[in-house]
């Protein structure tokens, strides 16, 4: 894509609603962002800019057949980084479309508290002008701690080098929402995450600007990014920045940072990880030892990855509508106000029901009250259908669990219910088969067993020793390391809960 680029000024004045309802003013000339880093991180002449990326473009990669909503991509001089990069953005299909494209980064260049979108004007490369989206300022507008202070972004390189990428790569037009994260607090990541997660769907793009360990030996850099790429699969912010505080404090030598960027991902791992149709897969990997230009005793770590949303929810071939699993949770729902109100068990009429619904299978029901466990229980494989063994542990869950006394009917209005619908157990010979937050585990020695959902590593951020010894200990009664002479079993889970369809059951 090739743009015109002029430049022109106008005062205009924005007025922000702060929290204590008095306006303030931003009085700024409009002012185009020009390159910062061209000629330094990549070609200042765009004939030489646009060979480079046709040389990385031509580069073999896999190609998804799906599209992914976000891609993680290396941000450093392109000589390092540029290859990989480029497999990440080779990910999107370049005729599309896009609403618009967020650009998410995380400061280098100054300390600041809250996030900065540039919206004084737009932004330049040498392959053209790239036109800010309105939505910038109706963000800054609504959100007291997103700022449109240009300071950040005059001389930061992570979301200006991804631009020329983005230029030559896309064949339409397209409009960015520049976003830099100041500071390390956790918590505006978390509000950045929620006042960007309406818009993570298929029509816009979200591009996370990051790269990974800073200045280990090559070795070490291949393992602390490694490590920092499964969490990011685990799609677990808990998981991420555990892993992320055990590598940076596992005494790896010159190890300054395990990812220069981890508000971004963080950001993003918010907005991805309570939607389970979401997963993350690696594309590429390489540091900057690998390039003729890096030595291999101080190196920096670059991934590509690509958050894709899979288009069916399934376990094992095993797929339910969204109407399905509302059917499901209304069953449960009522199964409990019947029993618990008037000790009666809800009749099915089995004819009104999907064929789905009738297919034997496992399932687990799960009762929380004001976020706390208040009953689980469930079986990994039934005779019944699956709308009965659902109506059944409801009941169970309601009313046996030996780690609760009985659910009452006046704790109903408050409850919340959550189905897990199972795939069949499979025996595995090691626990490296296990896939956090995908597997579930069931555990048995002799004539004891345990089990734990596969949620329970996303809600818990357990390391998989951690996962495996609470269950070997804390369920199946046979100690901390039992499950080291045990027999393990892995399966996965449906998951879906009222909270996901609130208003609409």
């Amino acid at each position: 894509m090739k743009t015109h680029c002029f430049v022109y000024s106008l005062f205009i004045v924005i007025v922000v609603q702060s929290c204590d309802a008095q306006n303030r003013q931003y009085t700024y000339t409009k002012t185009d962002r020009q390159p910062a880093v061209a000629g330094k991180f990549y070609p200042k002449a765009a004939e030489d800019l646009s060979n480079m990326l046709e040389d990385f473009f031509s580069e073999p990669v896999q190609v998804d057949a799906k599209e992914p909503l976000a891609v993680i991509v290396p941000h450093a001089g392109y000589i390092f980084s540029g290859s990989t990069a480029a497999k990440a953005f080779k990910q999107i299909d370049r005729n599309k479309k896009f609403k618009r494209i967020f650009l998410i980064g995380s400061s280098h260049t100054m300390y600041f508290y809250g996030a900065s979108i540039y919206a004084i004007g737009d932004f330049i490369t040498p392959l053209g002008k790239v036109v800010v989206d309105t939505i910038a300022l109706k963000l800054i507008d609504h959100y007291k701690f997103i700022s449109n202070d240009p300071k950040p972004h005059e001389t930061e390189h992570s979301l200006e080098v991804q631009l020329p990428f983005l230029q030559y790569w896309l064949n339409n037009e397209f409009t960015i929402v520049p976003v830099i994260i100041g500071g390390q607090s956790k918590e505006i990541c978390r509000d950045l995450a929620l006042a960007l997660a309406p818009y993570f769907n298929e029509d816009n793009l979200f591009v996370i600007s990051t790269d990974f360990s800073h200045y280990p030996d090559y070795q070490n850099a291949k393992v602390s990014d490694a490590k920092m790429a499964d969490a990011i699969l685990t799609n677990s912010s808990k998981e991420f920045m555990k892993t992320k505080n055990l590598m940076e404090n596992g005494n790896t030598r010159n190890l300054v940072t395990a990812m220069c960027g981890w508000t971004s991902v963080l950001t993003l791992l918010y907005i991805t990880e309570n939607q389970p149709d979401i997963c993350y897969k690696k594309i590429h990997y390489q540091n900057s030892g690998d390039s003729q230009y890096g030595d291999k005793q101080k190196v920096v770590g670059y991934y590509a990855i690509a958050a894709i949303k899979e288009k069916k929810t399934s376990v094992s071939g095993f797929q339910l509508s969204d109407e399905e699993k509302k059917e499901l949770l209304r069953i449960a729902r009522q199964t409990l106000n019947s029993y618990l109100t008037n000790n009666e068990t809800t009749d099915l009429n089995s004819k009104k029901f999907s064929e789905n619904l009738m297919a034997p299978a496992g399932a687990f029901v799960t009762l929380t009250l004001y976020d706390q466990l208040r009953g689980c229980i469930g079986n990994f494989k039934s005779d019944k259908p699956l709308c009965i063994t659902v109506r059944d542990m409801a009941i169970a869950a309601a009313t046996q669990d030996p780690r609760f006394n009985p659910v009452s009917s006046g704790e109903l209005q408050n409850l919340e219910i959550e189905i897990s619908v199972l795939s069949p157990l499979k025996k595995i010979s090691s626990p490296d088969e296990i896939i956090m937050g995908k597997h579930g585990i069931y555990i048995r020695k002799g004539n004891r067993s345990g089990t734990f959902l596969p949620q329970v590593a996303t809600e818990t951020g357990w390391s998989k020793e951690e996962f495996l010894g609470h269950c070997s200990r804390d369920k199946a009664r046979i100690g901390w390391e039992g499950w080291k002479t045990a027999e393990l079993f892995v399966y996965e889970a449906l998951v879906f809960s009222e909270h996901e369809y609130m208003n609409n059951l």
